[in-house]
């Protein structure tokens, strides 16, 4: 946060590289801070007042790679994932086992090309031979090419006009629509059902103070 706010002070754009499993759970991030730490560097992402481009390189999984991804324009290398929760975690919540992993990742649609279906990613970005690994320097040179021209497109918008783009972004995450509730039906009251209002003793509102005696 601290070299974003650099960032913003000198006009300079923001590039993050996101390969993380998720932030850890363990109690000892939590006595340190970690949700607060990852909600502030959100918080601060969606308002800088410079351009972000963010890059899926490996796994971006749940809050540990939101706390970096919050850009204008998110990509993703070919083979990446991008989830809210690691396919483990979720099949240990949905079947109490984490062997259902591979069935839950297909249910949570996290690789790049369905991300890009949803509207997460804006670009997957091939990678080379068997994968980025196999020719770093390749992969960075396409990452460059891509990130550069994405970045000129960019620095056309002013600040407000970047800044609106980016809240535009992010609010049309998760769309859906709300279905006009039937209105219930009229009961029908017959005569028994007003006879037995009418007979029905009602309670006494009235209450008697304590120690003293009702007239």
């Amino acid at each position: 946060m601290r070299i974003m706010r650099m960032a913003e002070t000198f006009g300079m754009p923001v590039l993050t590289f996101v390969d993380v499993q998720g932030a850890f759970p363990g109690a000892a991030a939590e006595e340190r801070g970690i949700a607060e730490a990852i909600a502030a560097s959100v918080g601060l992402m969606t308002r800088l007042r410079t351009p972000i481009v963010a890059i899926i390189t490996g796994e971006g999984g749940s809050g540990g790679a939101l706390g970096l991804a919050v850009g204008d324009v998110v990509l993703a290398l070919e083979n990446s994932i991008y989830s809210v929760i690691s396919p483990e975690g979720c099949a240990a919540i949905l079947w109490r086992s984490s062997e259902h992993s591979a069935q839950a990742a297909v249910a949570m649609k996290v690789t790049a090309q369905e991300q890009m279906e949803l509207g997460i990613i804006d670009e997957v970005i091939p990678e080379p031979g068997d994968g980025a690994h196999t020719d770093p320097a390749e992969m960075a040179r396409r990452i460059k090419d891509v990130f550069l021209a994405r970045l000129e497109v960019l620095e056309k918008l002013s600040t407000d006009e970047l800044i609106d783009a980016r809240f535009k972004r992010y609010r049309a995450y998760g769309p859906y629509t709300v279905a006009d509730k039937p209105a219930a039906p009229p009961e029908k009251t017959g005569i028994g059902d007003r006879l037995r209002g009418i007979f029905t003793p009602k309670p006494n509102r009235q209450q008697a103070r304590p120690g003293r005696e009702e007239v």
